[in-house]
């Protein structure tokens, strides 16, 4: 097509080149009339390129109108005719083609976010600031505030004028409350909004969504999930107490009265047993009222005081499942800040899991240590059991995520609240069937 409309147009200009030619060599011959006869080819073939251009700016014309008003229904080619409007034709046709194509292509997409958008159960308001004119609103937004219609934010201002108030001052960014009475009800809603700009306009996009129910659900879970945490952390400190005190009373019935060791070992379970009672029931009034706490009750604790009451109360559960527990304290007198009964629970929870870690591995063992550093004590718990991966490790200090059957996933969120309490801090290592390191990093205590 490219090829004939080339070779019409180097026809005719030859031929218009050729008749003005032969014109004047017939008018310097002297023979004016053959010479107005070879004019009569030039003029046609000035005639044809005129009508060539002529017809080719007014398919431009059309074509751009048509553009203008978005018709590409027209359909070219369909006759023959000159080969440069041949060719101007097909690629009329193919622009057609890709703009029904697009949009035909932004069509289903807009159909398919409106479904999408009347799924949703947040409503969604889309108006014009300047105007009021309300562009687009879904089914949601129309149940949730009893809207027949809404064509004019006008109509929002009559129905609710606090809500529509506080719409109109809404400004990108954080979501803000808001309480519209409905019927004889009282809603509350979490609004957002988004501003753009399309085709010199400026549109206001609002979501709304109703967080009552969300709120009533998530407060009974979190009522279920306490209780279940405090049975969990009550159970971690009662159950070694009772392990403990049989242990004591076999060792009372199996021993000689007069043997001096049941004594010492007598007084040293009962001590145990009666400070970690008491600290119980601190630990019970504590943590009730934890979210309440500025500062814990810190005082100069020697660390091998803490050690020492986590390992007998914890004996018989170690000699049970066969686990070796190490102690290193390179200093004995060494010392920190911190309240005794937090931070023995901290440290209950932290040997309880790596007990459990432990389970079915070969040679078992649990180490603590404790070592000064320049202007803090740092303490660890570790052991050679199954350790976690990169996910686990990322998400063990999230309250309730656990990875144990009948675990409550508080242990270690509770040990990390503590430890900020303390203003101190409580870091994980771990690697699959490597084991785990915890360290625990207070200020440290006075010198004793």
């Amino acid at each position: 097509m490219r090829s004939d409309f080339r070779f019409r147009l180097a026809a005719t200009v030859l031929l218009l080149a050729a008749a003005l030619g032969a014109a004047a060599g017939l008018l310097l011959l002297g023979r004016p009339g053959g010479a107005a006869l070879a004019l009569l080819p030039a003029l046609w073939a000035a005639a044809d390129l005129y009508r060539g251009q002529a017809r080719l700016q007014q398919e431009l014309q059309d074509f751009t109108a048509a553009v203008r008003y978005g018709d590409f229904s027209r359909q070219y080619g369909r006759r023959s005719g000159r080969p440069e409007l041949q060719a101007l034709h097909a690629g009329f046709q193919e622009i057609n083609a890709a703009f029904r194509r697009l949009s035909r292509e932004k069509e289903t997409q807009y159909q398919h976010l409106q479904s999408i958008l009347e799924l949703i159960q947040t409503g969604i308001l889309s108006y014009e600031p300047a105007t009021g004119a309300v562009w687009w609103l879904n089914g949601a937004l129309k149940e949730m505030l009893r809207l027949p219609h809404l064509k004019h934010f006008s109509g929002l201002v009559r129905r609710y004028p606090a809500l529509a108030a506080q719409l109109a001052e809404l400004r990108p960014g954080p979501a803000q409350v808001a309480t519209v009475a409905v019927g004889s009800g009282v809603l509350r809603l979490l609004v957002a909004a988004s501003v753009f700009q399309t085709e010199g306009r400026q549109y206001k996009l609002v979501a709304l969504h109703s967080v009552g129910d969300t709120l009533d659900e998530t407060e009974a879970d979190a009522w279920q999930k306490l209780l279940r945490v405090l049975t969990h952390e009550i159970m971690n400190s009662v159950a070694p107490i009772a392990s403990l005190a049989a242990t004591l009373q076999q060792r009372l019935h199996a021993a000689d009265p007069a043997d001096p060791d049941l004594r010492e070992d007598l007084e040293l379970g009962i001590e145990t047993i009666k400070r970690r009672s008491d600290g119980l029931l601190q630990f019970s009034t504590t943590y009730r009222s934890l979210s309440k706490i500025s500062a814990p009750n810190r005082q100069p604790l020697p660390v091998y005081e803490l050690f020492e009451t986590v390992h007998h109360l914890l004996l018989p559960r170690l000699q049970e499942r066969g686990i070796g527990l190490d102690v290193v304290l390179p200093d004995p007198q060494l010392r920190l800040l911190a309240d005794r009964v937090l931070l023995e629970q901290v440290l209950i929870n932290l040997v309880i899991n790596a007990i459990d870690a432990l389970a079915g591995r070969a040679a078992p063992r649990i180490t603590l240590t404790g070592a000064a550093e320049p202007g803090r004590t740092v303490l660890s718990v570790a052991d050679n059991g199954a350790g976690m991966d990169a996910e686990t490790q990322e998400q063990v200090f999230v309250p309730f995520f656990t990875t144990k059957k009948n675990g409550s996933g508080i242990g270690l969120s509770l040990c990390k609240q503590i430890m900020l309490l303390h203003k101190g801090s409580i870091q994980l290592r771990s690697a699959p069937d490597v084991g785990t390191v915890i360290t625990l990093t207070l200020s440290a205590g006075e010198p004793g």
